[in-house]
């Protein structure tokens, strides 16, 4: 019994030190992976008392107690024997260990002599191979050696017996065997290049060099025998020999070749020294054709008589062309300078043209591969841009001078051949030596243009402008288009000769004569308003006077009519100096093109127009103010009723009437500048007319809702005004509308300010804050004195008004942001004067 009981204890506390041991989740994962186990005990979530609960779930199964801890008892012992056993098992590792590391080790000792075995093997294998293939190796070395030298023998004995038969074959002057073997000979001397520190073979090699240079001695003496002298022998009988030496000196060096052509294009020029000599009288320029006739014809012979003589990629009349092309040049050049005095313009234009044309045949019929350094200037000029603004641009019909058909028939395909021309190394090539001259040109060309505009200037005097009775028709005058013509003429002209200096001098030209066309043409020609003819004292017989057509009109019809033309022409002239700007540009050197700026004379043109519109525009302006004055000097004190417009709005009505239509027919090609007017008019004239508005005095509330019918009238008619009196019903622009939308709108509030009474003080002075929320004090005190109120009722409500400026502030910004609509109008009078507006409001929509 004792010892079950230590048992017992032993079992009790292994179960307590167990029941406190845990595992971590991945641990536990593992061993239920080892060790899977169905038993509740196993599991790490092992109750006790439930486990019990298990087993004895009623009072009745206790009786089976005793079984049960019998069993486990037996079950706990069954484990302290296993661990026991796997305990004792572990003392013999450590010794286990030790025996296979020995084990191990001598397997290696094994493995390791066995391996030295091998590679001993190995090596005595490789040394049987060299052995073996020794002999071979020297069989193959033996086998090469005597290859190359078997080679190299049949190359000494073929350039030995080479340069002996050139030798001969020299001496008999059999240059097409010649060609063929001297071909193979030097082919042979690079296979001798390794062996030139061999005598014989030096030898050998400078023997051909010699022979070479014989050769090229030989055939020039035998060409200068054939072509030179009395005794020249080129005839059937040797033009083969010759044909043949030509390519024996296609193998020699190639300065033989050059000598050759040099003398023999100097020997086909050497008569063209002479006609044309410096003292001949064909040299001058006036005789410059025969220079050129005299080339043609040369070429022709000598591709009759010699072409065949000579290879085609050796380009012989091409070389001759450049060396006349080099030589007139340089004799021009020489010639121009001692005579200069002598050449006018018609001459040196005269010399250009021919030039020029002589220049552009032989760029067709030659491609200049024979010229060593380019003489073109591609490289010097921008390249054309992918489009061309002058076609683009829309102009009056006739009046672009950039067009394809615009000019000469010889400058038609301006705008297409300067790209091409210029990839030929033949243009300029004679004809830049007129370069330094073109100052003549230039010159003549600025006599011309001052000439052309006092022709232009008496033309306009004479025959005045036209008048344009449809939107349809151009307004510009001809004469600018003529202008431009002619600068494109002068362009063209130049720039086939030079992209340089000259190019410039001549855009300067053409920018002293844009601003004496503005200036003396088109500025100088715009009429000058005069002063009021009389001062009417009576405002019925002003009204009256005002519908007297004819009477205030300041500007006369044809005076409008060349103000309109002369601002249409500033407009053309402005855009196309702009793209005359940009062609200049394209033409000369991307040096220069900084020193090309046309943006002054643009400016000029600008500023003529904005003279034509204002003088539209004060000329309008005038015609209003009769009316306006009558308006301040009517009795508005003796308005007892509201009746229809007054006669001051039917008289600005019928001026406006009149004169838009004409002013928009004639400016229909420069629609922008009449919407330009249209602005400016209503910039001018609303201010005035609110300053009118001001100078009427004891306005009573009757006058006011007059004054008020009045405005809106005159503000239906604004609106109205850029198509006024036309078959055409167009929507005004935006900007414009904005503009009268908001200036008449003030003019109303002001009145319907007017309506009001101004006691009591306080309301007045609100309801002024209201509608004029952007007046100040001045404006407040004028439409007191309006309102005809004494002088001390004035102060005191410009006192009250004072005190209310902080709060009359705030009120204007929140009225600001109440308003809505284009109108701005916001009935905030007190219910009387408020009645009393919506009352006029419908009397004028029944009137209109």
């Amino acid at each position: 019994m004792a010892g079950l009981e230590d048992d017992d204890n032993f079992d009790e506390e292994i179960f307590q030190e167990t029941a406190l041991l845990s595992f971590p989740q991945e641990v536990q994962n593992v061993l239920d992976e080892i060790l899977p186990s169905d038993d509740p005990i196993d599991s790490p979530e092992f109750n006790p008392v439930d486990y019990i609960n298990t087993l004895f779930p009623t009072e009745q199964s206790l009786s089976n107690i005793d079984d049960v801890v019998g069993k486990i008892r037996l079950k706990i012992r069954r484990l302290d024997d296993n661990i026991r056993g796997v305990v004792r098992g572990q003392t013999n590792v450590g010794e286990d260990g030790r025996e296979a590391l020995e084990e191990a080790q001598r397997a290696i000792q094994d493995l390791f002599s066995k391996i030295k075995d091998i590679k001993d093997k190995a090596e005595k294998s490789e040394e049987m191979v060299k052995e073996i293939t020794r002999d071979i190796k020297q069989l193959d070395h033996a086998k090469r050696h005597l290859t190359a030298s078997i080679t190299t023998l049949n190359h000494l004995h073929m350039l030995v017996g080479g340069v002996e038969s050139l030798t001969s074959l020299s001496r008999r002057r059999q240059y097409g065997d010649v060609a063929n073997l001297l071909q193979g000979v030097q082919n042979v001397l690079e296979h001798f290049q390794p062996y030139m520190a061999i005598p014989q073979i030096r030898e050998l090699a400078d023997r051909v060099k010699q022979m070479q240079a014989e050769l090229g001695t030989q055939i020039i003496t035998d060409f200068e025998e054939a072509f030179q002298g009395s005794g020249a022998k080129y005839g059937p009988g040797n033009q083969r020999q010759l044909k043949e030496a030509c390519f024996v000196v296609n193998i020699l060096d190639p300065k033989v070749k050059r000598d050759l052509l040099t003398w023999f294009v100097r020997l086909q020029l050497s008569e063209y020294l002479v006609l044309f000599g410096e003292n001949q009288d064909v040299a001058w320029l006036d005789k410059i054709d025969r220079r050129y006739a005299w080339i043609k014809r040369t070429l022709v012979d000598f591709e009759e008589k010699f072409g065949h003589l000579f290879p085609v990629d050796w380009e012989v009349s091409e070389r001759i062309c450049v060396e006349f092309c080099d030589i007139t040049r340089k004799e021009l050049h020489k010639i121009m300078g001692k005579r200069r005095s002598e050449i006018d313009v018609k001459l040196l234009l005269f010399a250009i043209q021919r030039t020029t044309n002589f220049e552009s045949l032989i760029s067709k019929r030659f491609t200049g591969v024979t010229i060593q350094t380019a003489q073109t200037k591609p490289a010097a000029s921008k390249p054309a841009p992918a489009r061309n603004p002058f076609e683009e641009q829309t102009y009056p019909e006739g009046n672009n001078p950039f067009a394809e058909d615009a000019g000469s028939a010889g400058e038609s395909d301006d705008s297409k051949t300067p790209t091409k021309a210029l990839s030929s190394p033949f243009i300029g090539i004679i004809s830049k030596c007129f370069e330094a001259h073109l100052d003549i040109y230039i010159e003549s060309q600025d006599r011309n243009l001052a000439d052309l505009l006092t022709r232009f200037l008496e033309d306009f005097r004479q025959y005045g402008t036209p008048r344009i009775e449809s939107e349809e028709g151009s307004n510009v005058l001809p004469s600018s288009a003529d202008l431009f013509v002619c600068y494109k003429k002068c362009m063209v002209q130049c720039s086939q000769l030079s992209t340089g200096q000259p190019m410039i001098d001549l855009s300067r030209t053409f920018q002293k004569y844009l601003k004496e066309y503005a200036l003396r043409i088109l500025l100088n020609n715009l009429p000058k308003l005069s002063a009021q003819s009389s001062n009417m004292t009576s405002a019925t017989g002003l009204i009256q006077s005002i519908l007297k057509e004819g009477e205030v009109t300041k500007l006369t019809e044809e005076e409008q009519c060349r103000i309109c033309s002369i601002l249409c022409t500033a407009e053309y002239c402005m855009e196309t100096a702009q793209q005359l700007e940009e062609k200049l540009k394209e033409k000369v050197d991307v040096e220069l093109i900084t020193k090309i700026d046309l943006n002054t004379e643009q400016d000029i043109f600008h500023n003529v127009i904005s003279n034509c519109i204002g003088l539209l525009v004060q000329d309008l302006e005038t015609a209003c103010e009769p009316a306006l004055t009558a308006m301040c000097k009517m009795s508005w004190s003796s308005v007892e009723a509201v009746g229809d417009q007054s006669g001051y709005v039917t008289a600005i009505s019928g001026h406006l009437k009149a004169a838009l239509p004409l002013i928009r027919d004639n400016l229909a090609s420069s629609r922008k500048y009449f919407t330009q007017f249209c602005v400016k008019f209503a910039n001018v004239f609303i201010p005035k007319f609110i300053g009118s508005l001001y100078k009427c005095k004891s306005v009573t509330a009757v006058a006011a809702e007059q004054l008020l019918l009045d405005t809106h009238s005159l503000k239906t008619v604004l609106l109205d005004l850029p198509s006024l009196g036309s078959s055409i019903s167009r929507k005004a622009p935006a900007s414009y509308t904005k503009i009268v939308q908001k200036g008449m709108t003030k003019a109303e509030m002001l009145l319907k300010v007017m309506m009001s009474h101004h006691e009591p003080a306080k309301a007045f002075i609100d309801n002024y804050i209201r509608l004029l929320n952007d007046s100040d004090i001045s404006e407040f005190q004028k439409i007191l004195e309006m309102k005809g109120l004494k002088r001390s009722e004035i102060n005191t409500l410009l006192e009250l008004y004072r005190a209310h400026l902080p709060v009359s502030m705030a009120i204007g910004r929140q009225v600001s942001m109440e308003r809505t609509g284009s109108s701005g109008t916001m009935v905030t009078t007190p219910e009387p004067e408020s009645s009393r507006i919506r009352k006029l409001e419908k009397l004028i929509k029944k009137r209109l």
